[in-house]
């Protein structure tokens, strides 16, 4: 049995789902699964549902009816960029730009490459790159 959480001791740590907005919920289906490669789970009424190591990624329409619905960015780790960059370029997948260096740290160097989802929503790739 699960101990209850007192106000002190509460904390959120795990993402359980993410949704992100689809106007066209088939072509964005068809670009998750096919064009990145996202493990599909199920199809709902109007929601479609992949796996992202863990991370349920729900596509569907909107939340609210408010123009130019923000939506959030999502970085899919990977081990090497240059390598998952070519493979989705060579996809069809539309890169605003080439893997480039984000910030040194430490004990690695922090590289992305962005693009744009087939609903116009912003994906990232992202590679931490472990000094030798």
């Amino acid at each position: 049995m699960d101990v209850p959480h007192t106000s002190s001791t509460f904390g959120l740590s795990a993402l359980g789902q993410i949704a992100l907005t689809a106007r066209d919920l088939d072509r964005a289906t068809a670009f998750y699964r096919d064009t990145l490669g996202v493990p599909f789970l199920f199809r709902a009424p109007n929601l479609a549902f992949f796996d992202c190591g863990g991370v349920r990624l729900m596509l569907g329409p909107a939340e609210s009816a408010a123009p130019g619905h923000p939506g959030s960015t999502l970085y899919f780790r990977v081990d090497d960029l240059e390598s998952a960059y070519a493979v989705l370029a060579g996809r069809g997948v539309g890169f605003t730009d080439r893997p480039h260096l984000i910030a040194r740290m430490p004990d690695h160097d922090l590289w992305m490459a962005f693009f744009a989802d087939s609903e116009g929503n912003t994906l990232a790739l992202m590679s931490e790159v472990r000094h030798l």
